[in-house]
């Protein structure tokens, strides 16, 4: 019985290794005959993985306008073990680099990994690259690898369309997608459709020769995959309104913003001073950037979405619509004004010489203080007690879209400030300040701070008489209408629709009226509504703003002029936005003198003369 015993134990052992080694047998047969991935890498030494870029997605503006496309350009990488004795000399002088130059590279790569290829060189040029080809034998280690790189046919838009670069690390660790040496759209539209517009990485397998030379695909391609290319965007600017409008804001700081009233898609977003944005793209990239970067006017800071500033007299349409909201003024409500608003000796707000007093759509024809002073004053003290009175005003302000995010598809931005009670609480102390404490808020001054874009959406918001679309800049995706909820629902102000058409009145007024503050700037056969101001600047002369749509029925287009350190609203701002609608809305300009004139002059050095 146990002679049984142990002869049927050996049975089972030898039937247990059979069956171990038959699986470990097929096992290798697998990985060995059937499973590419082990030939590829068993044959590292003869077979290259190369990545294949795929080409980024066009971009064109809002008539088919190309303003971004790709050209092609080749890597010069590097694998540090496999290098070498090599004639390092003779390779600098095909690549047109020094010794220290390589040297750094190399150290470099190294650091990175002796075995995994890293760039040693980017964005090659063809001629370059075809030259180096031909020897590429003579320097073991080394492989081109195709890519593509950004071209800009119309030279402009540069802040609008951002710029790509190598993925930062901080993308990398958040970000499996990308690997080192990757493109990645550093800003603008290339970095807010970076998913759209990258498209999807393959891989081809490559036979190379002792000598390192290509001998043509593994396997015909069988273990190839297809690099998937990123998708096309249509914008909603006009390349011709925006070059027109970046001309106009040469050699002068600040921004001009412009939308369509109807569907808030940006027609024009210009940050000045601007640049190429071929400047940032190839070789030259580093150096441009570094000197743009040092440069004390700062053309790579995009004002239109990142500057904040004090809207001065602009914003006294919105404490004129709450006043109305809130029934402590009608539009025929008058108050005086003797150069200004008084509440003590020590407490006035000046003002310009004009006839008094004045009803509302007069008041902002010509801009006065002093009514919006009353009429702040009025708001506040309706209610209560200050605070009560001061967060049902800043509820009115914050919904026409300022003192936060829009929530727009543009890569950056700022809140703006409208204070709160906290605010002036931390400020002055709790129950010890009152209206005519912070009665600069009245004329668009104190701590107040909007960005470009929110004065032109605030603008649009008086234009649609209590709603806007938030601003985008995007119309289509591979020839489909974006659809998007965020960008095609309205947004209402508390301020009732029929409010508004008195304000429009006064805004019409400030063009048609004698002593309208923008009468100089009327453009022929063009009703324009706009409102002039001029904010204060510690830091030097006062800022030119103006704020304007048109036509006054059907408006087509809504509009934000800021003219850092000019001088009043209506001698810069107030010009160039008159220019800007017109040749928008008719494609042709009729007062070529005061075009010539706003093109000649240069606000800049005259800044730094001072």
């Amino acid at each position: 019985m146990s002679r049984n015993k142990h002869s049927n134990r050996r049975v089972f052992f030898y039937f247990l290794f059979g069956v171990s080694t038959l699986l470990l047998l097929i096992t290798l047969f697998r990985i060995q005959i059937l499973d590419p991935s082990y030939k590829l890498s068993a044959n590292n030494n003869v077979i290259k993985a190369v990545t294949v870029y795929p080409e980024r997605g066009y971009i064109y503006d809002r008539n088919g306008e190309l303003l971004v496309s790709n050209q092609r350009a080749y890597d010069l990488m590097v694998t540090p073990r496999q290098v070498e004795a090599i004639d390092t000399l003779n390779l600098c002088d095909l690549i047109e680099i020094d010794k220290a130059y390589f040297n750094k590279q190399f150290a470099k790569a190294k650091r990175y990994s002796s075995h995994r290829a890293s760039i040693f060189l980017k964005e090659i040029s063809k001629q370059t690259a075809a030259q180096l080809q031909e020897r590429l034998y003579e320097f073991p280690g080394f492989y081109l690898q195709e890519r593509t790189m950004r071209e800009y046919p119309h030279k402009s838009a540069a802040h609008v369309l951002g710029y790509v670069s190598q993925v930062p690390d901080y993308v990398l660790k958040k970000n499996t997608h990308y690997k080192k040496n990757d493109n990645f759209g550093m800003t603008g539209v290339e970095n807010s459709y970076e998913k759209e517009l990258r498209g999807t990485k393959g891989v081809q397998y490559l036979i190379r020769d002792v000598y390192n030379r290509s001998k043509g695909s593994f396997q015909k391609g069988k273990y190839d995959s297809l690099a998937v290319n990123g998708r096309d965007i249509e914008l909603s600017i006009d390349i011709e309104l925006q070059q027109y409008a970046e001309k106009l804001m040469k050699n002068k700081k600040g921004s001009i913003v412009a939308l369509e009233p109807s569907t808030g898609e940006i027609l024009s977003l210009v940050s000045s001073p601007y640049y190429d944005p071929n400047l940032l793209v190839g070789r030259s990239r580093s150096p441009n950037f570094n000197r743009m970067y040092k440069d004390e006017n700062m053309p790579l800071f995009d004002r239109s979405l990142l500057a904040e500033y004090p809207p001065g007299s602009t914003f006294k349409l919105l404490n004129a619509l709450v006043g109305l909201q809130e029934d402590v003024i009608y539009s025929g409500t008058k108050f005086p004004c003797e150069e200004g608003w008084r509440f003590s000796p020590k407490l006035k707000i000046g003002c310009h010489p004009h006839a008094s007093p004045l009803n509302l759509t007069k008041s902002i024809a010509q801009s006065c203080n002093a009514y919006y002073c009353y009429t702040f004053r009025r708001i506040i003290e309706k209610y209560p007690n200050t605070e009560v009175g001061y967060n049902r005003w800043r509820e009115h302000i914050l919904s026409f879209g300022l003192g936060n995010f829009l929530n727009n598809d543009l890569y950056t931005g700022r809140k703006g400030r409208v204070p709160d009670v906290d605010f002036y609480n931390h400020q002055y102390g709790k129950r010890r300040w009152k209206a005519p404490t912070v009665i600069s808020l009245s004329i668009g001054q104190d701590a107040l701070v909007v960005s470009p874009i929110q004065m032109a959406n605030m603008c649009a918001t008086i234009a649609n008489q209590g709603h806007y679309y938030t601003p985008h800049i995007v119309r289509k995706i591979n020839g489909e209408t974006l659809s998007d909820s965020t960008y095609t629902i309205p947004k209402h102000t508390s301020v009732d629709k029929k409010h508004f058409k008195t304000v429009i009145r006064g805004m019409g007024e400030t063009y048609t009226s004698r002593y309208g503050t923008a009468r100089g700037a009327r453009i022929k056969d063009i009703e324009i509504c706009g409102k002039t101001g001029t904010a204060e600047n510690p830091h030097g002369d006062d800022h030119s703003i103006f704020i304007a749509f048109a036509p006054k029925d059907n408006p087509q287009i809504a509009l934000a002029v800021y003219v850092e350190n000019a001088g009043w609203g209506s001698t810069w701002a107030a010009p160039i936005a008159g220019l800007v609608i017109e040749k928008y809305l008719t494609n042709q300009i009729s007062n070529t003198k005061l075009e010539e004139f706003i093109l000649s002059e240069n606000l800049i050095s005259k800044e730094d003369e001072k």
